[in-house]
């Protein structure tokens, strides 16, 4: 039963840095007010990369930075053609890794986005800040409804593709291999779930980057899903290979 996708969704395309200072200073005897604190500024983000998941009913925007501590989308909306998201970083309180990986945060697509044609994406936020224009893709409808099949589709940097899958949001698949294994297929291998592992009982979205760099096609590409919970699934991988 398909049910309306979930608004400003975060789980993987690049996170900005973040530069911040302060200073106070006083002068002879007199004490003087402190100099106002510098405002948080984000660097523009070269490598920002988007991906059409869900048949157009969502994104996936790939940032660089901690694989644990993915950015999450506070809100999108569509003004003038243009898809504004606002991303804001995990709770202080959230440990994070010092890895520095391609992660996905996933955004809803809001009413009147055609996804058959190129859409333009400014992300904003106290920590991210980047451009990126995302190729249309013929065939993609973005109804607003999802049937909770995995989906992947090409992001904006080259042989970078991005994974959406639908389950246990504290079990989220992890990818062990990726390969081509034809002219225009590449091949995902999953883990195999640990027998004692622990799922909460939820249907929520899961996003992972992949990455293949071998195809001889950059369009009408399929990925082979296998392992874990899949059993050979294969699914159109939307958009071309820039």
């Amino acid at each position: 039963m398909a049910r309306s996708a979930l608004a400003g969704l975060g789980a993987l395309a690049l996170a900005g840095l973040l530069l911040a200072g302060c200073a106070s200073t006083t002068s002879g005897t007199s004490a003087s007010s402190p100099e106002p604190a510098t405002e948080e500024t984000a660097t523009p983000d070269p490598d920002l990369g988007a991906a059409w998941l869900d048949n157009g009913n969502m994104i996936g925007l790939v940032t660089l930075g901690s694989s644990t501590c993915v950015p999450v989308a506070e809100e999108a909306t569509y003004t003038d053609g243009t898809l504004n998201v606002t991303l804001a970083a995990p709770a202080a309180s959230t440990p994070c890794t010092s890895d520095l990986v391609p992660r996905v945060t996933l955004v809803s697509v809001p009413k009147g986005v055609d996804a058959s044609k190129n859409l333009p994406i400014e992300v904003s936020g106290d920590q991210y800040l980047g451009q990126v224009e995302l190729p249309g893709v013929s065939g993609l409808t973005g109804t607003g409804e999802t049937d909770y099949n995995p989906s992947a589709g090409w992001a904006t940097v080259q042989g970078q593709f991005v994974i959406l899958t639908w389950g246990s949001s504290s079990c989220p698949p992890v990818i062990q291999d990726v390969a081509a294994t034809g002219p225009a297929e590449v091949t995902v291998t999953y883990e195999t779930p640990a027998a004692n592992q622990v799922c909460t009982m939820d249907m929520a979205p899961r996003a992972a980057v992949a990455a293949v760099n071998d195809l001889e096609e950059t369009t009408g590409v399929s990925a082979i899903l296998t392992g874990d919970a899949f059993d050979n699934v294969k699914i159109p991988i939307y958009g071309t290979n820039a």
